[in-house]
């Protein structure tokens, strides 16, 4: 296995896999990391659908648009989940509280599905695994996944992971520098735009220069144009069908 370090500074999105099943010992690993994921009161209000049915895979790769997801081993899609506690919750004449219609009680599913994530993406990778992070399982058609996964109230897509072995190994991409991610006992108030726009800069050389596909884009332009794109998300009217809805 990789070392910790090993696992978390070459981790890089992988988009091609080979036609290789994942290693039982890997994918044990891959669960039990994921059932030890920390959650918001030990509630574990969270929970995953592995899709390793190819049929079924197909399905969601017409739906979602991402190849990696009919291509990889396995697809995992992290569900934000409050139908356990609500169920047992039932069972014992407990009242129920209208926790999934506050912002905190969607902040809570969501944060404790990407924990479950990320705790799944270190154990695949120390494994010597690819994965790939698919937030467009959320935001393409989250209804339609809903219902062909057989979600049912009070669960919702946060994001999807496909998990398989490497088929390629694409460059590194340049992450933001410490003095932009981590600020020392409170925010730093001094001027940003050096930093920034030296990073800029550099994500520009690199998508001119990497290897494979090349682009002219910079950092701030393509992530921005991202945000024009998300603005034709309707995700409160999917989360209200889910039996979600902040109503503070």
């Amino acid at each position: 296995m990789k070392s910790i370090k090993e696992t978390l500074f070459g981790r890089r999105s992988i988009r091609r896999y080979e036609r290789e099943c994942i290693p039982a010992e890997a994918l044990d690993t891959i669960y039990e990391a994921i059932r030890n994921t920390p959650t918001s009161y030990n509630g574990q209000q969270f929970s995953v659908i592995d899709v390793s049915d190819q049929a079924i895979k197909e399905q969601l790769y017409e739906i979602v648009g991402q190849k990696q997801i009919k291509t990889c081993s396995h697809f995992l899609l992290f569900c934000a989940d409050f139908n356990k506690i609500a169920t047992i919750a039932e069972a014992k004449g407990i009242n129920m509280s209208e926790f999934t219609k506050t912002l905190d009680g969607i902040i809570v599913g969501t944060v404790d599905a990407a924990l479950a994530m990320m705790s799944a993406v270190v154990a695949a990778e120390s494994f010597g695994l690819g994965t790939c992070c698919i937030g467009y399982a959320r935001t393409a058609a989250p209804e339609a996944v809903s219902i062909l996964l057989n979600l049912p109230k009070y669960t919702y897509p946060v994001c999807g992971l496909a998990i398989g072995v490497p088929r390629e190994m694409p460059d590194l991409k340049p992450k933001q520098p410490l003095s932009l991610i981590i600020h020392q006992n409170r925010y730093r108030d001094d001027d940003l735009l050096p930093d920034l726009t030296a990073y800029d800069e550099e994500i520009t050389r690199f998508n001119a220069t990497r290897s494979g596909s090349k682009t002219d884009n910079d950092w701030a332009s393509h992530i921005v144009d991202y945000y024009h794109q998300a603005m034709s998300y309707r995700l409160l009217e999917a989360l209200r069908q889910r039996g979600f809805d902040a109503i503070e």
